[in-house]
């Protein structure tokens, strides 16, 4: 049913200055500058092998803008949502209601680009809170329209989505939605001792949802957490990003057996954001 992590939304206060910090994380351009005139946002997109993290501001008036605004005024810059993607999106939503759950219409959608050369098209099919459980989440199907590849022109730049980290109090119900109802395939469900944290993986088209879980009484709720960036040769990116006036952590090994990493401390937007290399 859903077949990729289609892309990350990111809400940020200011899109230019949001768009000269991650030219500088990732050491790549963007490849769409462009709005959503009926939304009353305006966004920036930077295409990862394996997904694309689009910057989203309020430009004007609209549903967009009232949620970006929303987020803005509730918890800062950050991240907001993301975004599964499908071939059938018809076909997935048959689905969701043969599986009993109550869900909308579906939506379609448009933006174009900055000097209104380009216009991409596409379907929503955006998803109840039972599912969502407080991450404002959609699946989309792109009809018209095709994001050009991003040029890696040095070493250092950042190649693709390693994971992303989400928090969540009740793991059972997150497995019960995401492996039962949505299809992706659960790859690791287990206990880390050190931190008493149940942890999960969910692999998908070449990254991960990594889940973290945290008990509490409160109703079940996830939230997104933090990204991590994967790249060639960590200590080139280290060495161009500390040139470029980034603060992060030496590079050290990380947990994961064969991998080395590096937090941006920086320049983020309110993103805990890990960069790593598997050695």
């Amino acid at each position: 049913m859903i077949s990729t992590l289609d892309h990350i939304i990111l809400a940020v206060e200011n899109l230019n200055e949001a768009e000269k910090n991650y030219k500088k994380i990732f050491g790549i351009d963007p490849v769409w500058r462009g709005e959503h005139k009926e939304l009353g946002t305006a966004n920036v997109i930077f295409n990862l092998e394996n997904t694309y993290l689009e910057l989203l501001s309020a430009n004007g008036d609209g549903l967009g803008a009232a949620l970006v605004n929303h987020y803005l005024e509730k918890d800062g810059e950050g991240l907001i949502g993301i975004v599964f993607g499908t071939n059938d999106l018809n076909e997935a939503a048959k689905s969701i209601k043969d599986k009993g759950f109550n869900i909308g219409d579906i939506t379609e959608g448009e933006g174009t680009n900055s000097d209104e050369s380009e216009k991409r098209k596409w379907k929503n099919l955006f998803l109840p809170p039972e599912l969502t459980r407080g991450l404002f989440s959609f699946i989309i199907q792109h009809t018209d329209g095709n994001l050009s590849s991003s040029k890696h022109e040095m070493q250092s730049a950042v190649n693709k989505l390693d994971h992303i980290v989400i928090n969540t109090n009740d793991a059972d119900g997150f497995i019960e939605i995401y492996k039962n109802v949505f299809g992706l395939r659960l790859a690791l469900d287990k206990t880390i001792e050190a931190w008493n944290r149940r942890m999960l993986f969910f692999r998908f088209n070449k990254t991960t949802i990594e889940v973290i879980e945290e008990n509490d009484d409160k109703e079940p709720s996830d939230k997104l957490w933090g990204l991590a960036w994967a790249v060639e040769d960590l200590q080139e990116t280290y060495d161009r990003l500390i040139k470029e006036g980034l603060e992060l952590t030496l590079v050290k090994p990380g947990i994961k057996d064969k991998t080395l990493v590096s937090t941006i401390r920086s320049h983020t937007h309110g993103v805990p954001t890990l960069i790593i290399q598997h050695l």
